[in-house]
């Protein structure tokens, strides 16, 4: 886990480091330092950078999967922000459990914009905080890791696209 400084140094990011990078420069133009920890059941969360614009809910985040980038300020609530990543989400393992909310104010005089050491306090707090349980049905659930394995049999080193929200995607 590094820091932004560390980050720009370099020039690659992971969903955690890249949530910090944007809280560390969306901070600067008055959005306070909110990270969303998406929580799985395969203990591969995600973790985004989230922010609200006119009242609604956006999100700024990296992954290697397309679908797991952010999203456009167009969600009322965290509820149905998390909800548009949540068949996205889903691969050979992955299925959303949960979400956590925090600011990073809340660590402290913790350097977390430029300290040059590792940074695990980041992942201890999120394993910490307060989850939310996101409920959804196995049938949801089945469907979308069936068409996930056949798109991957087919398109091994492809991200899938084939999601109904991508109007909503932050490319």
């Amino acid at each position: 886990m590094r820091s932004f400084r560390e980050v720009v140094k370099r020039n690659e990011a992971h969903c955690l480091e890249a949530a910090v990078a944007a809280a560390v420069i969306l901070e600067q133009h008055g959005y306070p330092p909110l990270l969303l920890d998406v929580e799985s059941w395969d203990l591969l969360d995600h973790v985004i950078f989230v922010f609200q614009r006119d009242g609604l809910w956006g999100s700024i985040a990296r992954s290697r999967d397309i679908g797991l980038h952010g999203r456009k300020p167009l969600f009322r609530s965290l509820r149905q922000l998390v909800w548009s990543y949540f068949d996205p989400y889903i691969d050979m393992t992955g299925r959303i459990k949960g979400y956590g909310l925090t600011s990073l104010y809340d660590l402290g005089n913790y350097d977390w914009r430029f300290s040059a050491k590792n940074m695990h306090m980041i992942e201890d707090h999120l394993r910490a905080i307060p989850h939310q349980k996101l409920r959804s049905s196995d049938k949801r659930y089945e469907y979308w890791h069936e068409r996930y394995k056949k798109y991957k049999q087919r398109f091994p080193d492809r991200s899938p696209v084939y999601y109904g929200n991508r109007s909503q995607w932050m490319l």
